[in-house]
């Protein structure tokens, strides 16, 4: 059976933490940054976890992580 193979696009998205948690980056500070605070800006550049219903998902695209 061949080896499986990591998906492209979860290896750029995702990271594992040492305790096996999947960290992620949050969504919405690419455009459109005039409108939003500063404070809502500064909290956004922040890594966020994945959420425990979204982990297993993420865990079958990154098979060598885990």
């Amino acid at each position: 059976m061949p080896k499986m193979k990591t998906k492209s696009s979860a290896k750029k998205r995702f990271q594992v933490t040492g305790s096996g948690k999947i960290k992620r980056k949050q969504a919405n500070k690419r455009h459109i940054l005039t409108k939003k605070t500063t404070k809502r800006k500064n909290n956004l550049g922040k890594d966020a976890i994945v959420t425990d219903a979204d982990a297993p998902r993420v865990k079958t695209m990154l098979p060598g992580k885990f």
